[in-house]
């Protein structure tokens, strides 16, 4: 048996970009981290090795959050191997910008199956195993506000996180469990920068008055506010963190 105290935290899509930071950052704050990835180990196993130099605990999982098998054995293995889960972070998602009339099928399913279905999928996982006291930060996007076209399918996705956000911390009354989330502007990221010109990356940089992209530390700041005690009467929240965009 794990004798280990130090509260756990699920990551899910944790093996680069926005992850990885958030993995590094609430390690860095005494948790135990889970690094979820999909399907690059070897990035995943990167990110454990650099915590474990450091002297933090993390253990890599691989898990395809859209479905519900993996969730729950994502769930198995961090109970198994490091104890019951006491923070998710559910940051794994798609982004493919396109028109809505010129989005197939696959593309839609996709979108949603990971960034509505993945986010579903381990919130009620996490409603039968989180620990009371827990807390759940869920990932939007400030596009949602921005209504730019080409981003459709994706705010719509996004769009529903929010709503099963704001109505799931409300269902968990007496658990003492709290659940926000996040909604990034830009953020300089592998992500964000596939499939798009130096001018747009350059006209996106300009939109806030801040005059930049965000950064990955910025968000995983962010997110270690959201489960600290010093977020403690922030519950069914969406934060919109985008240096002033929208």
């Amino acid at each position: 048996m794990n004798q280990d105290t130090r509260p756990v935290a699920i990551v899910t899509g944790a093996s680069r970009g926005i992850g990885a930071a958030i993995a590094q950052r609430l390690a860095e704050d005494g948790y135990r981290i889970v690094v979820n990835y999909a399907s690059n180990e070897g990035e995943a196993q990167r990110v454990v090795a650099t915590l474990h130099a450091t002297g933090h605990s993390a253990i890599a999982v691989r898990a395809d959050v859209s479905k519900p098998d993996d969730v729950r054995a994502l769930f198995d293995a961090a109970e198994r191997e490091l104890g019951r889960v006491d923070v998710l972070v559910n940051n794994a998602g798609v982004l493919k910008t396109m028109p809505l009339a010129e989005t197939s099928d696959e593309l839609f399913e996709n979108t949603f199956g990971i960034n509505v279905q993945g986010t579903f999928n381990t919130l009620r996982e996490a409603a039968r195993r989180l620990n009371d006291g827990g807390r759940i930060v869920n990932f939007s996007t400030t596009v949602l506000a921005m209504k730019l076209p080409g981003y459709a399918i994706y705010s719509a996705s996004k769009a529903a996180v929010e709503a099963m956000s704001a109505v799931f911390a409300k269902e968990l009354r007496g658990r003492q469990i709290r659940v926000n989330t996040v909604a990034p502007g830009p953020v300089a990221t592998e992500l964000f920068f596939s499939g798009k010109t130096q001018e747009q990356i350059t006209g996106f940089a300009r939109m806030p008055p801040l005059e930049r992209l965000g950064e990955p530390g910025d968000i995983a700041r962010i997110v270690s506010f959201l489960v600290s005690e010093e977020s403690g009467w922030v519950n069914g929240q969406v934060l919109r963190a985008n240096g002033g965009t929208a």
